[in-house]
């Protein structure tokens, strides 16, 4: 069973992974046997990225790249083949969110986020096909969103590009199937994170952030996700095991999308 799971000799591109969420599925390809690169806007961003691998005996690559550029993309892809090996298991986890009102925000605004959330996994994908076709194998994982299903306040954009990243997934699957390349999406609820920390804190009354009892409120475990809970997930869609699983968006969200909330007492 541990051999269906393994990701040995496997090169995994896991985009944006210098912290977070990318560094933690990062981390848990590396344990399942995974060759780790990766990418990020800036020097600065790539050598801290660097250093918390190290710490951890982790011997990744990184990559300065803005993966909404198609020429950098193909650069980057050069470098990691001639460098790493070609690539067998791409996360694309790079991502944008501005949380602004429809009616307020910039066409600029929009289009920026819809080009970092979508677009650029568009950009990556094509940009890996051609060697997961010459392989004869390949796995996508595309990062979406529980905002791929629902709507909120202030996330016009963010929504809009999760869901069509859901349907590029869907889209991928359908049309690279036949080539042994399986993508899938893994779809976190709200992860407990360095950025999401102000929304957890306790209130000087001593009482619960109101965010922070909205979501435990609405969320079946009670609590806020980890980003160990993607691990898990993410090894899987990674490996042999997901072999006849494709087009799927799988949501690590503590069960929120099949709940309708708390009967008001």
């Amino acid at each position: 069973m541990n051999d269906v799971f393994s990701l040995k000799n496997k090169v995994a591109l896991v985009t944006g992974a210098s912290y977070g969420i990318g560094y933690a599925i990062a981390a848990a390809l590396h344990r399942a046997g995974a060759s780790i690169v990766f990418n990020d806007l800036s020097r600065e961003l790539v050598d801290r990225g660097l250093a918390s691998y190290g710490a951890e005996g982790i011997g990744a690559r990184g990559y300065v790249c803005d993966v909404t550029d198609e020429a950098q993309v193909g650069r980057m892809i050069g470098q990691i083949e001639a460098e790493a090996g070609g690539v067998d298991i791409l996360v694309n986890n790079a991502g944008l969110i501005r949380r602004v009102p429809m009616h307020e925000m910039e066409v600029a605004e929009f289009r920026q986020v819809i080009d970092v959330d979508l677009t650029a996994p568009f950009i990556v994908a094509r940009a890996v096909i051609p060697g997961m076709i010459a392989q004869g194998h390949g796995k996508i994982i595309n990062i979406c969103s529980m905002m791929s299903e629902l709507g909120r306040e202030t996330v016009s954009a963010y929504a809009a590009a999760k869901g069509g990243l859901k349907m590029l997934t869907r889209n991928i699957a359908a049309e690279y199937g036949g080539y042994n390349i399986q993508c899938n999406g893994i779809g976190p609820g709200y992860i407990a994170t360095p950025q999401t920390a102000p929304l957890r804190e306790t209130q000087p009354d001593g009482s619960q952030h109101p965010f922070d009892r909205f979501i435990t409120g609405r969320t079946p475990a009670a609590r806020w996700g980890t980003t160990d809970d993607l691990q898990g997930p993410a090894v899987f869609l990674a490996s042999e095991a997901s072999n006849f699983v494709n087009g799927h968006v799988l949501y690590v969200d503590g069960g929120i999308l099949a709940y309708i909330g708390k009967q008001p007492k």
